[in-house]
């Protein structure tokens, strides 16, 4: 039973022995989460409940700040934090797997729950703009000088967000809502350390494989959330394996012409916002596109488009060559 929170940044220092901005975030979002949960809220110290974090970079701005202690770079630090601040009684675990992070944290608590270890996963994920980012990004020359534009022919580049979002899975059917994550995959397309495949394969391949897992086929999926990073070869790739699953006619968007790319949250934020769409049958627009900028057809949704939205994908692609991909229906 996936239910969740997206939160936007907000302003926080990083004072000695209190919590950073990207830890407030993460506290920020949980809470919100935890207490959507009405009358029956999700307990954190029941033995049968996890935390899942997923992040890239974590409190890595402390370094511009002077802060050098190790321990309070590490994920782990943070993760420990969150957790002593609601009682969660297992030792989090921590998902970092470049932009894929988010959906990876989501399988991961779905495999969890699935082989009975846990009967309910707390899935965050956030990450902050830093001079380090910005400059990482700046070095590839993937930053648009503008507001980004997914598969137009006129984009040229990403936009940096930050932001935090959390999804609540469970098996306990009185926290059972409208919405499964019925399956996921998880792959490498092996090609280059920043470079996306040039065919698209295998995140077709991970498509495919999340599709089985959840015991459906193309012609099932009724929308499509996208990664979209408004570069020329992430947007490129995403077209191909897109086409190679044979979803290019279904609804197609991406969400970061509205807040940029928010690293380890995307996938969290944009899953929220996908479970949101599919309770109201409602898909948004993927703002920016005017233009098809890719070598292959997609239904890119341009204007707001209410449809029944039964079964919907979730994809993702980062550095590494890494790809994800989650399927959500309604029961």
């Amino acid at each position: 039973m996936p239910s969740g929170r997206a939160t936007a940044g907000t302003e926080g220092a990083a004072p000695a022995g209190g919590y950073t901005k990207f830890e407030q975030l993460l506290l920020a979002s949980i809470t919100d989460a935890l207490q959507a949960g009405g009358i029956d809220p999700i307990d954190p110290a029941d033995p049968r409940t996890i935390l899942i974090l997923s992040t890239t970079k974590g409190n890595i701005s402390l370094l511009e700040s002077g802060h050098n202690d190790p321990a309070r770079l590490a994920l782990h630090h943070s993760a420990r934090l969150i957790a002593n601040h609601f009682h969660f009684a297992h030792t989090p675990v921590v998902i970092s797997n470049a932009c894929i992070s988010g959906i990876l944290a989501l399988i991961t608590a779905m495999r969890l729950i699935g082989s009975g270890s846990y009967d309910t996963a707390v899935v965050a994920g956030a990450d902050t703009v830093s001079r380090f980012v910005l400059s990482g990004f700046g070095s590839f020359q993937a930053i648009s000088a503008g507001p980004c534009r997914p598969f137009d022919q006129s984009r040229d580049g990403i936009n940096l967000g930050e932001g935090a979002g959390t999804v609540i899975l469970s098996c306990y059917e009185k926290y059972r809502g409208n919405i499964l994550l019925r399956g996921g995959a998880v792959g490498n397309d092996a090609n280059h350390i920043s470079g996306p495949s040039r065919t698209g394969k295998e995140l077709c391949q991970v498509i495919n494989k999340s599709l089985a897992d959840a015991g459906l086929k193309p012609e099932d999926i009724d929308f499509l959330s996208a990664h979209g990073t408004a570069t020329l070869y992430n947007d490129e790739m995403e077209a191909r394996a897109i086409n190679l699953a044979n979803l290019q006619s279904v609804p197609v968007n991406s969400l970061k012409g509205y807040y940029g790319h928010t690293l380890g949250a995307a996938g969290l934020i944009e899953s929220v916002v996908t479970l949101q769409s599919m309770r109201e049958d409602l898909v948004l627009p993927s703002l920016g596109f005017a233009e098809n900028g890719v070598t292959m057809p997609l239904n890119i949704c341009t204007s707001v488009l209410h449809t029944p939205l039964d079964s919907c994908l979730k994809t993702a692609s980062g550095f590494g060559g890494c790809n994800a991909a989650v399927v959500m229906s309604k029961y």
